[in-house]
């Protein structure tokens, strides 16, 4: 006992410092999105605003710099995230089940080419993408960035839920087909709820992907209508100078709905382990 408390001591104090790092950004955008410009600017800096203010959180919900309302970035962004993340993790669950549960051809391969997929770097597929899209008359469009999204999460997605589907015992399907249920009914009362965390999980990733991405949407997306939250940061930056007060107050914003997320599905994360093999 007493050789273990010291090293207790030692990994909680590595853990907490690691915490600390990792937090101390967040914290510093948070509070230099409340100071007044000469706090934010002053030789001397301070955690904490002396005077605070919601000068920049004003700036930018009325659109003082980007010209548009900060709500129709807010909307664009969060419809191609709830569709990234409805329909990879449905493409994703679909295509998970066929690889845990079947053996086919050039099953393995299929796994290795997700593995390969995620190793491409994006900016190398801007220009691809960015013909394919044109190509299909998909340029400047929600519906088209939607599907390059999509593209990317999916892999992913098959990759983490792959492993919750093949730890569901067959038993499980075998008693629910004794008892005269079909295999959709089976899927949704049986396989749906143990796989429950897995889709959480994979909607988290999804999502951030969706929401954070920065680079496909400035490039293929030419309305300003359409542009996405991150692409209103960029106007907060200019040759004379940038505006570091809006930008920490954006950037709080966006950051407020993916811990928002992120809180209201973590307890179906931990509750949706067991819930499968409950009856009823």
């Amino acid at each position: 006992m007493k050789r273990s408390l010291p090293r207790r001591l030692l990994l909680n104090g590595t853990g907490l410092l690691v915490f600390l790092i990792a937090v101390f950004p967040v914290f510093w955008m948070a509070s230099t999105a409340f100071k007044p410009n000469n706090e934010i600017f002053s030789t001397t800096p301070k955690p904490l605003p002396s005077h605070p203010t919601l000068a920049h959180f004003d700036l930018v919900l009325n659109g003082g710099i980007a010209e548009v309302s900060f709500w129709e970035y807010f909307r664009n962004s969060a419809i191609l995230a709830l569709v990234t993340v409805l329909a990879s993790g449905l493409l994703a669950l679909m295509a998970a089940t066929a690889v845990a549960r079947f053996r086919f051809r050039f099953r393995t391969t299929f796994l290795i080419m997700l593995l390969v997929v995620q190793m491409v770097p994006c900016e190398a597929l801007v220009i691809p993408l960015f013909l394919d899209l044109k190509k299909l008359d998909l340029l400047n469009s929600m519906a088209g960035l939607a599907i390059v999204y999509i593209g990317f999460a999916v892999p992913f997605a098959i990759w983490m839920l792959r492993g919750f589907v093949a730890a569901v015992p067959r038993e499980l399907e075998e008693a629910a087909a004794i008892d005269g249920a079909g295999p959709v009914r089976t899927f949704f009362r049986v396989m749906l709820p143990l796989v429950a965390p897995g889709l959480v999980a994979t909607s988290i990733f999804s999502f951030i992907t969706a929401w954070n991405e920065f680079i496909f949407a400035f490039t293929f997306l030419d309305d300003q209508n359409k542009y996405t939250l991150p692409i209103m940061l960029q106007f907060f930056f200019g040759r004379s100078g940038n505006a570091w007060g809006p930008i920490m107050a954006a950037s709080t914003l966006l950051t407020i709905p993916v811990i928002a997320f992120f809180l209201l599905v973590q307890r179906r994360m931990v509750s949706g382990l067991t819930a499968g093999a409950v009856k009823g």
